[in-house]
């Protein structure tokens, strides 16, 4: 019978701690972004994401893909280092997450820095950011 519990509990555990889960995923975006690769930075978003930063609302992975795409030339991103640092984290449901991050930008002539909320979803393929506001 013990035996039986150890699953329950490792997936139970799985189920309550998605932050290093999260966290890795972050880790592989910027890493998409600092090697030019939009694909792999954009891995993160839901088909379905919502992204607003100023004045604009992009709809969909695809049109958040478009806005980021001139960052791109030539296989190389053209803004700098991407560092993401977590602010504040809040687990809202069995299956959504809010996280506070810090993003910096280093290496281009003026370094920048700001705030992002991001909501992320635990969908079949793993966690998904459904919205990001970024200023």
């Amino acid at each position: 019978m013990p035996a039986l519990l150890i699953p329950i509990i490792a997936a139970a555990a799985a189920v309550a701690s998605p932050q290093a889960a999260i966290e890795q995923a972050l880790t592989d975006s910027a890493n998409g972004w600092n090697s030019g690769d939009l694909d792999r930075f954009m891995a993160l978003y839901a088909d379905d994401a919502v992204y607003v930063s100023g004045a604009t609302v992009a709809r969909g992975r695809a049109e958040i893909a478009q806005r980021y795409a001139k960052s791109f030339a030539a296989g190389a991103n053209t803004r700098g280092t991407l560092r993401l640092q977590p602010v504040a984290w809040r687990p809202l449901s069995a299956v959504h997450v809010i996280l506070v991050a810090r993003w910096t930008l280093a290496g281009s002539a003026a370094p920048q820095t700001g705030l992002t909320t991001l909501i992320f979803e635990r969908r079949k393929t793993g966690w998904q950011i459904i919205a990001d506001h970024s200023s």
